[in-house]
């Protein structure tokens, strides 16, 4: 097996977003960042998919959501790679859940069967040999993130389905990050880590690679705005650092740039997070 998959997220397209009084998003950027991700992934050899891990929008209103939740679709349309779509909180905030899935349904027509077969936003697909499971973590604004039963029982019997190699994609993190130095989340774990993520890694450690099985290669997320890895019972989780967030203390500010591309080979993942602040992991697969 040999195959590369991209990721992006945190794109927040909208107004600009301040932080205890400090510019923190460079949503200004979003367009142009955007564009530069989906030129240097079309000129990367053997991508088989773009990854949106959500946040697509700086949430506003209704029409103005629309809006640039609709703009931001179409740049990413522009991608040689077929595309993927995770719902982020930002993205629910004033939309609907068929507004996402009609702008999935447009942007990734090959993969409509997938969220179509759960009508909701969460869904699995098979992939450049591999089982991609997307998962939707629901926020409750300043209380928790959660995912809700119906999904992980409908996650339980999709893990057991499959003897592909597995991908799990979410927007927020299900492992327990030590948030120490995060500018957004220190001290606020409820609203960023999945309130049943215990649950959430047992049913992954339950489809753990070993030598008899292809099992969870990875678990990505947004959501953070960092580069971040826990390896926890032998799964990565990696947090992906958002395409707008400002480097710097404040205005006029450094947009980090950031994206992953990830190699899934026999014997190893890799993951090579490009932008203003690199970063490169690679976890060994069971031979």
């Amino acid at each position: 097996m040999d195959t590369s998959f991209a990721i992006c997220t945190d794109l927040h397209f909208g107004p600009e977003a301040h932080h205890e009084g400090k510019l923190r998003k460079l949503t200004a950027h979003a367009g142009a960042l955007l564009g530069g991700v989906i030129d240097a992934v079309d000129r990367t050899p053997n991508v088989e998919l773009l990854v949106n891990l959500g946040d697509d929008i700086e949430d506003e209103h209704r029409q103005a959501d629309l809006a640039r939740y609709g703009e931001c679709i179409s740049i990413l349309d522009r991608a040689k790679a077929d595309r993927l779509h995770v719902a982020g909180n930002h993205d629910t905030i004033h939309l609907a859940e068929g507004d996402l899935q009609a702008a999935w349904d447009r942007s990734a027509t090959w993969a409509k069967s997938a969220w179509a077969a759960t009508r909701r936003l969460y869904y699995s697909l098979d992939r450049g040999g591999c089982h991609f499971v997307v998962l939707h973590t629901v926020e409750e604004p300043g209380v928790r993130i959660t995912v809700s039963d119906d999904q992980l029982t409908w996650l339980e019997a999709d893990l057991r389905s499959t003897t592909l190699p597995i991908i799990v994609l979410m927007h927020h993190s299900a492992a327990d990050q030590v948030l120490i130095g995060n500018r957004w989340f220190e001290g606020r774990a409820h609203v960023c880590l999945v309130q049943e993520r215990k649950r959430l890694r047992a049913l992954f450690e339950a489809h753990r690679p070993s030598a008899e099985r292809e099992g969870i290669l990875a678990v990505f997320n947004g959501h953070l705005h960092w580069n971040h890895v826990d390896v926890i019972n032998g799964i990565p989780y990696v947090t992906v650092q958002s395409l707008i967030e400002n480097l710097d203390d404040d205005a006029p500010g450094r947009p980090a740039a950031a994206y992953a591309i990830v190699h899934v080979a026999r014997s190893r993942v890799s993951v090579d997070v490009r932008g203003v602040e690199p970063a490169r992991y690679q976890f060994d697969r069971p031979r």
